[in-house]
């Protein structure tokens, strides 16, 4: 890669289910050339060099000892979910691979549900709703 050209982040797939949202697809694009996992597989050869991140959703790609093996440029794998328990990090280590995650990513919005199941129970609103 050399001249501008963008390094490539993997992701599972672009919308759908286990693809990142499109939303975040015109910043990561400013930024990254996105390879879709099909893409990635219908030219591993092309494509192994370029990947330098993979963008995880929905535990999406799975990250495997035959993965990381592939991609000898990568430098983190960016897990969009706040846990990574899905990952084997001491082998992702073991490849010079770093981590990110979203740890306080939906710190906010539990408690608020929590409290709000608290008020409900509280004055039993269900019950009252009958």
């Amino acid at each position: 890669m050399g001249g501008g050209e963008l390094p490539g982040r993997l992701v599972n797939e672009i919308g759908g289910i286990h693809g990142i949202l499109h939303g975040h697809v015109a910043f990561l694009k400013k930024h990254f050339y996105l390879v879709t996992m099909k893409e990635f597989l219908e030219n591993r050869k092309h494509w192994s060099k370029k990947v330098q991140a993979i963008h995880l959703w929905w535990h999406k790609p799975v990250i495997d000892k035959e993965l990381l093996q592939c991609l000898p440029n990568l430098k983190v794998i960016a897990n969009s979910r706040v846990g990574m328990d899905h990952l084997d990090l001491k082998l992702v280590a073991s490849f010079g691979v770093k981590m990110a995650n979203a740890p306080r990513a939906v710190s906010s919005s539990t408690a608020d549900t929590g409290m709000a199941l608290l008020l409900a129970s509280a004055r039993r609103l269900v019950e009252g709703n009958i």
